[in-house]
């Protein structure tokens, strides 16, 4: 598997998968009323009068298995991405896709019946999406299948999962179908975020020189990124370690130099020893 820049948990992949624990355990344990879950869970039949179960239905499950799954691509995929968003927007871009799934769903009950469901597969596979965004051709593998494939087709494979799983196990309380509009709905946040960068104006920095570095081991994979949706700036460049450094800048801008990652802070480091050496 390439390296991702974040390998490390960050800190609200780590609240995210803590909470859906813990919520999972005190269901089992101490809140075990049937009434409790059926409160939680989406109901697109009910969803109007109750709004609350548009967030709450992200952190209930089906079961242990369907909690591990989720925690599990949100674990391997989600640190990645939350390092490279900010975890202010990653935060929100999670829970704008599990809203997005319930979303869909609502919409299409007006076409086809649609069960009551749980569970924050919508919200990962948006994230899952975004690690796409970023690192396309990033060699994953889909366990059990020992197969590498790119993030690209990791995506399309687990789309194709959800829709098979709609046709087939339409019983389930995991409405798989609606489950892809977390991706339709973080698509279309990186579509509006490239739309903002198209016309928006860009940031004026003073005595910033963009400077090429080459990145090994933990560091981001030297490859162009298509989209990124924490700055704005002229144009998509070619060299992946320039629009790094942009990224960084900016968010230095918006939110202060204490708000960088420590990876973040070690590619600054780097960059700054880099130009020290060509001088």
């Amino acid at each position: 598997m390439t390296p991702t820049p974040y390998p490390r948990i960050t800190p609200w992949v780590g609240r995210l998968i803590i909470a859906n624990a813990v919520v999972m355990l005190l269901l089992l344990t101490l809140f075990t009323s049937p009434e409790l879950v059926g409160a939680l869970k989406f109901d697109p039949a009910a969803a109007l009068r109750r709004p609350w179960t548009f967030l709450t239905y992200m952190f209930v499950h089906a079961g242990l298995m369907h909690l591990v799954g989720n925690m599990l691509l949100l674990f391997f995929l989600g640190s990645a991405v939350e390092g490279r968003m900010g975890s202010r927007t990653f935060i929100l871009y999670y829970l704008y896709c599990g809203v997005g799934a319930a979303v869909l769903a609502l919409g299409l009950s007006g076409l086809m019946p649609v069960s009551p469901f749980i569970g924050a597969s919508g919200a990962v596979l948006g994230v899952a999406l975004a690690f796409a965004m970023f690192w396309p051709d990033a060699e994953l593998i889909l366990f059990p299948l020992p197969i590498p494939m790119r993030a690209r087709t990791f995506v399309a494979v687990l789309v194709a999962i959800d829709v098979f799983s709609a046709l087939y196990f339409a019983d389930s309380e995991v409405a798989h179908l609606a489950h892809v509009g977390g991706i339709l709905f973080g698509y279309v946040f990186f579509r509006l975020q490239a739309a903002s960068r198209r016309g928006g104006a860009v940031p004026v920095r003073s005595s910033v020189e963009r400077v090429v570095m080459v990145q090994s081991g933990g560091a981001e994979p030297a490859r162009p990124t298509p989209v990124t949706p924490a700055r704005a700036r002229r144009r998509v460049e070619a060299d992946a370690v320039a629009a790094e450094l942009d990224r960084v800048l900016d968010k230095i801008s918006a939110e202060g130099l204490g708000s960088l990652t420590p990876a973040e802070r070690h590619f600054l480091d780097e960059v700054a020893r880099k130009k020290k050496q060509e001088h």
